[in-house]
């Protein structure tokens, strides 16, 4: 998945790493005493090789999930709304996960990006889930559950070497690409009625201070009560 992600959205790494949010047409904020459920983060680390594969790093992504999370608890009062930890990994909500996962990548693909845009929907931000939500409510009291996927790549020594020839004969190669989507999903409904892009190629989740500001950058313009 994350080679996918490289290969389409690898010409948008020069822009700000600020993420472009958007909002479904009918929301404007959040309803007061909301609550929010924090879904468990969906991180995956790779090292990049010469050829441009990824391999995943399992001990890079356990740095980098704990350097998000330890961020997401220092910021919940500035959020202005309380985050309820969903740390339990059954199937229920591996699944939910797994399809915030496809169909996060499929608004980066279609909403953002000018030459996949969908005309059924017109640049509208109308998208769900596309799973039952309502059993996530009644099991946490909450109103909306907030979804991060993040990916990190890092060049290996090979790859490294790779850039520097292909810059000789002035041909660009990334290092590795950062990408991360934010989504508030309306319980009740399933509607995605919040989301946030970053796409970059610098910063390192491996490290508090850099996953840090990739976590500020995700939650800019976050919905408040």
């Amino acid at each position: 998945m994350l080679r996918i992600f490289v290969l389409v959205l690898g010409t948008l790494i020069s822009q700000a790493a600020l993420a472009q949010t958007v909002r479904a047409p009918d929301f404007d904020r959040l309803a007061g005493n909301s609550r929010i459920v924090l879904m468990p983060l969906d991180v995956e680390l790779f090292t990049m090789t010469a050829g441009g594969m990824t391999e995943p790093q399992a001990h890079w992504t356990d740095q980098a999930r704990g350097h998000l999370l330890a961020s997401l608890r220092r910021r919940e009062a500035a959020m202005d709304t309380p985050l309820i930890e969903l740390t339990e990994q059954d199937s229920k909500v591996a699944e939910l996960n797994h399809l915030h996962g496809a169909v996060a990548g499929a608004i980066a693909l279609h909403h953002y990006l000018t030459y996949y845009e969908l005309p059924t929907k017109e640049k509208r931000m109308d998208w769900h889930i596309g799973a039952d939500t309502d059993w996530l409510r009644e099991k946490t009291g909450a109103d909306y559950a907030l979804f991060l996927f993040v990916r990190d790549s890092y060049a290996t020594a090979e790859r490294k070497v790779t850039m520097f020839l292909a810059a000789m004969l002035g041909v660009g190669i990334p290092a590795g690409i950062q990408i991360g989507y934010a989504s508030l999903v309306d319980l009740q409904t399933g509607q995605i009625v919040w989301f946030n892009r970053l796409v970059r190629g610098t910063g390192d989740l491996r490290e508090a201070e850099p996953a840090e500001e990739s976590i500020t950058a995700l939650l800019d313009k976050f919905p408040r009560q």
